[in-house]
Order: structure tokens, then C-alpha cells, then sequence
């Protein structure tokens, strides 16, 4: 894990301060405005954080968290990772808190216990926590991003009995269902998340219409492999370990991964409500501060990567075998019909933050899609929700805690794979433009 800067006195046991307030005292007086330096990768697309302007903005006198003990919730995954490692490997207590992870059935039941509060946060799907603020796939209630957890490393799987049909893609999945009229089902794993819009945006960049060509079924992550093993559904999209564990056991194949959909895509993030954050700011901030310093130890290197698969391919976590999560982690990718490749794009935690930061773009891509499946009957102000949702002001004091750098711009620009740009510059238009989209909705 990289280095950390050193303190220029023990930390008070009842008060864990932040690196940046240690590092500001560390420095001279005389220096003017001090600054804690870094080594940053990458940095002419980063930049550096100042400390004491960022200490400035936390909370008036102690900056202790409210809360010494934490309740994250979890859906086995891989992408849980950083969760759980920030509370096994200890990186929590450097901030503070103690993070008890809690593991959940279903992504409606981390909605549901975030909402009255059983849960402080969760490992979430990023569409899920827009929903809620809408109100729509559940109660409305305002909701909070705290960080992205993680960019990639979701897959599409499709059946083992659509192989034998001759589908390998999905140009040839639609070459089937055009000529084989029968009735077809797609599970995701919530009607506004992450798997759901992948799926849908999949579909519809090969032709085919999820709301009108399809059925789409909700289940569980880890139920998805035994709906599939008894014929419940023709594909699904799920994260890891789950496409790797249908390949495993010889019922589906690998037809896409979220990677090529959309390169460096957001997935998980740290959620919470905003109640919590009101209440609560420097536990929040506490949170992020010690799940970044997870982030940075598993993409630090490869062994981490190893000690982290072990870590959560135990029961109590994932719950498969660690050589199905390892593999997938590592970029080492079989697609169960004989290709075999090294995916540099495979899930990163960290990459030098920009895995982490909450960009506004990122929150309002899920808003257009919401939209352009009539999950939303109108347009919401896309930006305006964003930053309403997305929490970069405590995203920014845990990046100066845990020696993380910037973004330049809370904006980023991407191209998928049906060729289309995002940017956020006009969500309305973007939503709009779709050939392909929900009944109802406005024509391209």
C-alpha cells in the first residue's frame, strides 16, 4: 500500500485526526499555505488537495466521529471488497469508527433497512439510491452518494441452451429471437439499479427492445445462477462472482462485459441517506476516509487483490469459492465457449481515485435512463438531483484525510458501445435521442 505521511505526534486515542490536519501541523508556519504532498500517477488529470482549506470546511471544533460504530450493509459480491476490507484490515480505526459489515439478501432489503435506519450505509447500486430519491423501485426519501466504490466488472450471462442455438453475442442473440418468436426473460437485479440498465442498454444497442421484446425478471444476485441452473430465465446480468460461477458450473457463457458497454462505467457506491448526513457529518466523512484506504490496498497489487479474494470468498462474506472471484479480479477472463483474454479493464477500486469520486455525470447518466425506460414520466432536473444526491463536499474532506487526489471537473465524458457520447451537457436531449426506449416515451 503506498506510503502514508508521517505524524508529527502521536494521535490523541479519543480523537483520531485527520491525515490532513497532522500533515498541515507536520509543516512549518512559515511556509504559508502548507500542503501535503503526494506522489500522484496520472496527475495531468488530477490534482492535488490543500489540506487546511479542506480542514477548514469539516464541522466546528472536534472533528471525532459522531458515531464510534458503523453498520455498512452488503450484497455478496466482489465489488463489496473495500467494505470489508477497510474493517478486517483495521483501516477503520485509523478514523475512528469500527465498520461492522452486515451481509443482506437482496438489494429491496438494503433499500428498506438503509430507509428506516437498521443499516448506517451500504455497499449500493448506484441507481438504486436515485430511485429512492425519486421515489420510484421504493419509498421516496432523500438519499445520499457518499463515493463511488468501484468502475466495472459486471457481465452479461446468457444460457448454455442459447449456445447450443448458435448465440454468441448479441447480434446473434437477436438473430434468434427473430426468428424463434417465443417468449424471452432477462433477469436483473433491481428495477433501477446498476445490472438493470446495463441489460437494457445492451439489448437496445443490438436491436432489441427489453420493454417490448422481453421480459425482465428481478432477482437476487446470489439466487442467480440456480434460477438459471432450472431454466427461469434466458440470460441475466449480475456482478462477479456470479457470470464466473455460471461458466463454472457449465450453465452460461459470457456474452458481454459491462466493461465494454461502457468503459470505466460507475457501479456500487457508498450510500447512505442525507438524514444520516446531517446528523452524522464526520462519521460519513470517517467512512469514505477508511473504505478509500481499502480501494488503494487492493489495487495496490496483485497479491493484494489475492488477499482480498480470500478474504471475502469466506461465508460470511461471498461465499464461493476464491479462485471464482480471484480470476475476474485479476482481468483474467473466460467467456465459456473457448475464449480466454486479459481484460485491463476489469474492476478497479481505486484508480487513483477516479474509481471513487462521485461524479455528477455519473448520477445523472442513471437519471437519463430511468427516463428513457419510463421509470420517469417527466424529466427531473438532472443536475439539480445530482447534487443534491451526489455528497462531493464530504467526498473532498475524507479525499484530503486519506491522501487521495481530484478530478479536475465533477463532470467526465464517456463513449459506449452503441457509439453514443455522454457528458452530462444535456441530459434532457440525451434521454430523448434514443431509437430504442420505453412505449410512450418521446420520439428520437
Amino acid at each position: 500500500m503506498p506510503s502514508r505521511l508521517s505524524h508529527a505526534r502521536p494521535l490523541h486515542p479519543a480523537v483520531q485526526h485527520s491525515d490532513a490536519a497532522a500533515a498541515a501541523d507536520a509543516v512549518p508556519a512559515s511556509s504559508g499555505r502548507r500542503r501535503a504532498l503526494a506522489t500522484i500517477a496520472g496527475a495531468s488529470v488530477m490534482t492535488l488537495v490543500d489540506p487546511l482549506v479542506r480542514a477548514g470546511a469539516w464541522a466546528a471544533g472536534s472533528d471525532a466521529p459522531e458515531k464510534s460504530e458503523v453498520r455498512i450493509g452488503f450484497i455478496p459480491l466482489t465489488d463489496c471488497a473495500s467494505v470489508v476490507m477497510a474493517a478486517t484490515l483495521g483501516l477503520d480505526k485509523k478514523y475512528g469508527i469500527k465498520i461492522t459489515p452486515t451481509k443482506e439478501a437482496s438489494w429491496a432489503g438494503v433499500r428498506d433497512k438503509l430507509v428506516n435506519g437498521e443499516l448506517d450505509a451500504a455497499h449500493v447500486l448506484y441507481g438504486l439510491v436515485y430511485g429512492v430519491q425519486l421515489g420510484i423501485g421504493g419509498p421516496k426519501k432523500d438519499m445520499a452518494v457518499l463515493m463511488s466504490l468501484n468502475h466495472n466488472g459486471q457481465a452479461i450471462t446468457l444460457s448454455s441452451k442459447l449456445a447450443d442455438k448458435g448465440v454468441r453475442d448479441g447480434a446473434s442473440l437477436k438473430a434468434l429471437m427473430t426468428k424463434e418468436k417465443r417468449d424471452y426473460t432477462f433477469a436483473q437485479t433491481f428495477p433501477t439499479g446498476t445490472h438493470a440498465m446495463w441489460l437494457y442498454y445492451w439489448l437496445a444497442a443490438n436491436g432489441i427492445n427489453p420493454m417490448q421484446d422481453a421480459k425482465a425478471i428481478t432477482v437476487p444476485p446470489p439466487q442467480m445462477v440456480a434460477n438459471m441452473r432450472v431454466g427461469n430465465m434466458d440470460g441475466f446480468c449480475v456482478g462477479e462472482p456470479w457470470g464466473a460461477r455460471a461458466i463454472a458450473d457449465k450453465i452460461g457463457f459470457t456474452a458481454e462485459t459491462t466493461q465494454a458497454i461502457w468503459k470505466n462505467h460507475p457501479e456500487k457506491t457508498l450510500g447512505t441517506t442525507a438524514e444520516f448526513v446531517q446528523k452524522h457529518p464526520n462519521t460519513a466523512r470517517a467512512m469514505v476516509a477508511a473504505v478509500l484506504e481499502a480501494s488503494k490496498f487492493i489495487d495496490a497489487s496483485a497479491s493484494n487483490r489475492r488477499k482480498t479474494a480470500e478474504t471475502i470468498a469466506a461465508k460470511s462474506y461471498v461465499n464461493t469459492d476464491m479462485d471464482i472471484i480471484l480470476d475476474r479480479m485479476l482481468g483474467r477472463y473466460t467467456n465459456g465457449l473457448g475464449k480466454t483474454w486479459d481484460d485491463p479493464d476489469a474492476m478497479k477500486f481505486y484508480q487513483d481515485g477516479n474509481a471513487n469520486f462521485p461524479f455528477l455525470s455519473d448520477g445523472m447518466w442513471f437519471l437519463t435512463q430511468h427516463k428513457r425506460w419510463g421509470l420517469l414520466k417527466t424529466h427531473p432536473d438532472y443536475l439539480a438531483v445530482a447534487r443534491q444526491v451526489n455528497r462531493i463536499d464530504i467526498y473532498k474532506q475524507a479525499a484530503t484525510a486519506a491522501q487521495v487526489p481530484l478530478p479536475k471537473s465533477d463532470m467526465r465524458s464517456s463513449k459506449l458501445i452503441d457509439g453514443v457520447v455522454w457528458d452530462g451537457k444535456d441530459p434532457k436531449a440525451y434521454a430523448d435521442g434514443f431509437k430504442i426506449k420505453a412505449a410512450g416515451a418521446p420520439a428520437a
